[in-house]
């Protein structure tokens, strides 16, 4: 499914969602997907992040930057955190640095078994004015598909450094021994 034209957005339902079982704990599940530093080594576009405004932790109100990339597209997005529950939720609101609506993201963990189950869901809040420029700064008119793309790349990683296991990031890391990259501590 592309984007839809900008006079036919509706900002109801999600437009991309994932969900994987991990075999680890809620919390830990949690302290990666609220950590967006550490979560950009897992994602596909978001490429570095860093905490502004102050914040150093996932707090409700507390902001951080990311540096995004699509090919030799780059763009950055300020996001603020709007949920944090440990072990349970995570969502932030995206935006421009000049106060454009982007994106809303949502990280929902529930206890599966001896692991958790992680789903992620994504909105689009983009004004339909905006859309044609968004497209022309991220090179991507298919925000939806590439959303949905991303998102189960992104869980594939997730899981995989959550557990233990081996992964690699094309034309950026090395397969590596996931264990051995520690979460930034708060």
């Amino acid at each position: 499914m592309a984007t839809k034209p900008k006079e036919s957005l509706t900002y109801s339902e999600p437009i991309a969602t994932g969900e994987v079982t991990i075999g680890t704990a809620p919390e830990a599940v949690y302290r990666l997907v609220s950590d967006p530093v550490a979560m950009a080594e897992c994602t596909e576009e978001l490429r570095k992040a860093r905490w502004i405004r102050g914040a150093t932790e996932a707090r409700v109100g507390n902001w951080f930057a990311g540096s995004n990339r699509n090919g030799r597209r780059r763009w950055v997005t300020h996001a603020e955190i709007i949920e944090a529950e440990p072990g349970r939720r995570f969502a932030y609101r995206v935006r421009t640095p000049f106060f454009v609506p982007i994106s809303r993201w949502e990280y929902d963990i529930t206890p599966d078994g001896v692991g958790s189950r992680l789903t992620v869901t994504n909105w689009l809040r983009v004004p339909p004015w905006f859309v044609p420029i968004a497209i022309l700064i991220t090179g991507e008119p298919d925000r939806a598909g590439t959303n949905r793309a991303n998102i189960a790349t992104t869980l594939q990683r997730v899981k995989a450094r959550l557990e233990g296991r081996e992964w690699r990031r094309e034309g950026r890391w090395q397969a590596e021994e996931v264990s051995r990259k520690p979460l930034s501590r708060r």
